[in-house]
């Protein structure tokens, strides 16, 4: 899921090279942490939040197939 995250979040911005997700692992929930340059949070989070909720439902999807439950928090 970490990869997964990783390569959207690379594929939106300008400065890939900045793009860290860190992963929490529990029992049932997984939390993602993204992190991206000041410039690029614009662009991961889209117009009105489309992009960060689009992230987040093939996340989730994924996350599902596993029979777990992730989150993904988007970091300043």
């Amino acid at each position: 899921m970490k990869d997964l995250v990783t390569y959207l979040a690379k594929e939106l911005v300008d400065f890939p090279e900045q793009v860290e997700v860190k992963e929490v692992e529990g029992e049932k929930t997984t939390v993602l942490e993204l992190k991206v340059a000041k410039d690029d949070i614009g662009k991961v989070i889209g117009r009105q939040g489309r992009t960060a909720r689009a992230m987040r439902s093939l996340l989730s999807a994924t996350a599902t197939k596993r029979g777990k439950r992730a989150v993904l928090e988007i970091l300043e």
